[in-house]
């Protein structure tokens, strides 16, 4: 796998109204828990599987987003300036192996209006795609063997939390039908952490939303697949959701702390 592009997608460019208290001035993947962004947790997690380069599709102040990765060097690491000869000198190299890709895809852009946007990004290579405020410990290794076992264009993790979310119905591991956000069903629903293979991009036919129109109709064609996530998945949506993630990390308790 190490010897294998394949790079992850994160969505990073939504609004996050119903978190407005945080996201007024910062975007939601940069809002904080013990310091440090959930985005910085995501990738930290990607990069314990030897997942190291990061396609951000940036929206809603994504020029912070921006600055937050030129900053990073600096300011994430010890160092020696000399004042005199302007040089600056680190004193140790902890930083990540991450290259980094930050693509403005637009203030409203739809989901898979930014995947759109990002294909010359991706290339032909299977890619990994996830959402910017969301944790978990999944087996990343697990999953990708699990989505090409299968042999269909997309897998998504399948997760149970709060029945407030997309519906999914399963023929065995195939998904047999999609709904985003339905009230109608319970149990297991859409947690992001895709595998997506490049050709799933040609379903999305304009600026939509990838859990719409693309989704159901990869579900309707039998390529879009499920990996059951039995274990620890939470999204940032609410201040509550936010001080349930800081709750667990301030205590030692993070199970996406993977690395």
């Amino acid at each position: 796998m190490a010897d294998e592009r394949i790079p992850v997608v994160i969505l990073c460019g939504g609004v996050g109204t119903r978190l407005a208290e945080q996201t007024e001035v910062r975007p939601k993947p940069l809002v904080e828990i013990g310091g440090r962004p959930i985005l910085w947790h995501i990738m930290k997690h990607y990069s314990r599987y030897g997942f190291n380069e990061f396609v951000l599709a940036l929206g809603h102040k994504g020029d912070q987003i921006k600055r937050y990765f030129l900053d990073y060097h600096a300011v994430g690491q010890d160092m020696t300036i000399s004042l005199k000869e302007g040089r600056v000198l680190p004193l140790n190299n902890n930083v990540e192996p991450w290259k980094v890709h930050l693509v403005d895809t637009g203030e409203g852009t739809l989901t898979g209006g930014r995947l759109r946007l990002l294909q010359p990004l991706i290339g032909g290579s299977t890619f990994m795609l996830t959402y910017g405020d969301g944790v978990g410990n999944v087996r990343l290794d697990d999953l990708l063997a699990f989505h090409r076992s299968r042999g269909g264009l997309a897998t998504l993790t399948a997760v149970r939390p709060p029945a407030r979310f997309g519906a999914l119905e399963f023929d065995g591991d195939r998904i047999r039908h999609f709904k985003e956000k339905s009230t109608l069903h319970e149990g297991w629903i859409n947690g992001g952490f895709f595998v997506v293979d490049p050709a799933a991009l040609q379903y999305i036919k304009s600026d939509v939303m990838w859990e719409h129109a693309p989704m159901e109709s990869l579900a309707g064609d039998g390529q879009l697949f499920a990996y059951r996530h039995e274990d620890f998945w939470q999204c940032m949506d609410t201040l509550r959701d936010l001080r349930y993630l800081e709750s667990l990390w301030d205590a030692g308790r993070a199970p996406w702390k993977t690395w």
